[in-house]
């Protein structure tokens, strides 16, 4: 079985459901991309070869993929997945390889994960419609439902905990390779907020001093004081020490545990079932471009970068704005409702997590998305041995 070590949250990203801080061993990657960004002012500096356009350094990072078929594409529907699938497109056709193959999950009694219509239409203008795979989820996905025990079982827990989503898939591309949108949330999302007017920044201030006053309800009522104090603080300065310059930010991002962890589980599972996974929009050589045409970008908002990203070279609809599906109706289901109103208060870290508190917070529902990952512990303490495999995911007929 291949290497899990990185992709393994520590007692306390499990017990906060965030994983903070920056990945050690992503220092000499960070280096070089700060490196590859032109200074703020003046001209940039002498490389010793060109650079390629980010579209270009895409184009060259899916490659590897296509040419391992099959060459599965994860396809979700939204902005980073379809802005994949239309670059290996191209990008197979152009050099005379099978065109790639989108698999799709459709999800019943899931309504803010209905991404079905962006789905259609992009398939039609990609003319990918015959090889189009969709796969059907109802209970499936559950945390503890059957696709999840059956990875939780072989592999323990893993970050992030919805990556037994992409478990059927990599098993449909055994012997081939997988492309993914993963990481666009991080690299092509812009800032997270514009700096906008003084006049705004003072509305937004007052907004924030009279959150506090109001005294919010604490996000991590589950943990105990001293904890969740110390997750506030640490949050409050990762998110100051995002920087505005996209050169800055793309390498930022590419340092912090929690992609570096989600990049290395999906890698390690696809590498057990014999599958390149390839996640292009974290790819080293598009960082770099990016870095290089676009580093002094102060802010850009995601729908700047997209249209220059794609330029005329793409579709319009493959980048046009839509609205964000979320999940969590997918993976908190009828079987974790069950699991966590049964549970007895054991198999958690306690100098980490009151138990009292987390039995009150599972006894609402829906859950706090945040506790994905304590679902997971607590159900791995309590597993018995032996269990059966689980059924298979079935496609549906089109």
């Amino acid at each position: 079985m291949t290497d899990l070590s990185l992709a393994r949250p520590t007692a306390q990203d499990v017990a906060c459901g965030i994983v903070l801080g920056q990945d050690p061993a992503a220092g000499p990657l960070t280096a070089r991309l700060s490196a590859a960004g032109p200074p703020a002012a003046g001209p940039p500096a002498v490389r010793p070869g060109p650079v390629p356009a980010p579209l270009v350094a895409l184009e060259q990072a899916v490659l590897p993929a296509l040419c391992r078929p099959p060459c599965l594409v994860s396809f979700s529907g939204g902005v980073d997945s379809a802005l994949v699938l239309a670059i290996a497109a191209r990008v197979a056709r152009r050099e005379g390889l099978p065109d790639p193959v989108p698999v799709t999950w459709r999800f019943t009694d899931a309504p803010r994960a209905q991404e079905s219509d962006w789905q259609d239409r992009v398939i039609a203008e990609l003319g990918l419609g015959r090889h189009w795979r969709i796969l059907s989820a109802g209970e499936d996905l559950d945390l503890v439902g059957p696709v999840a025990a059956r990875l939780l079982d072989r592999y323990g827990q893993l970050h992030p905990p919805n990556r037994h989503l992409h478990l059927p898939i990599i098993e449909l591309a055994r012997g081939g390779a997988l492309l993914t949108g993963v990481g666009g949330d991080q690299i092509l999302a812009g800032w997270r907020r514009r700096p906008g007017s003084l006049r705004a920044r003072l509305s937004r201030l007052r907004h924030s001093v009279g959150r506090r006053a109001a005294r919010e309800p604490d996000p991590f009522p589950w943990l105990r004081p001293r904890v969740a104090r110390e997750l506030r603080r640490r949050f409050r300065a990762e998110r100051r020490a995002e920087p505005h310059r996209l050169a800055g930010r793309v390498a930022w991002h590419l340092g912090r545990r929690d992609l570096t962890m989600t990049r290395a589980s999906l890698t390690a599972v696809a590498a057990d079932h014999d599958v390149l996974a390839v996640t292009p929009l974290l790819d080293e050589g598009f960082a770099v471009a990016l870095a290089t045409h676009r580093g002094r970008w102060r802010s850009p908002s995601r729908r700047e970068l997209l249209a220059d990203l794609a330029d005329a070279d793409l579709p319009p609809l493959v980048v046009a704005p839509r609205r964000k599906a979320t999940f969590d109706e997918v993976f908190f289901r009828a079987g974790t409702r069950e699991f966590v109103h049964g549970w007895d208060g054991t198999g958690v870290d306690e100098t980490l997590v009151d138990p009292a508190a987390l039995r009150r917070e599972w006894t609402a529902w829906p859950v706090c998305p945040r506790t994905a990952a304590l679902v997971h512990q607590v159900w791995l303490a309590s597993r018995p041995a032996g269990t059966g495999p689980a059924q298979p995911i079935m496609e549906v007929p089109r």
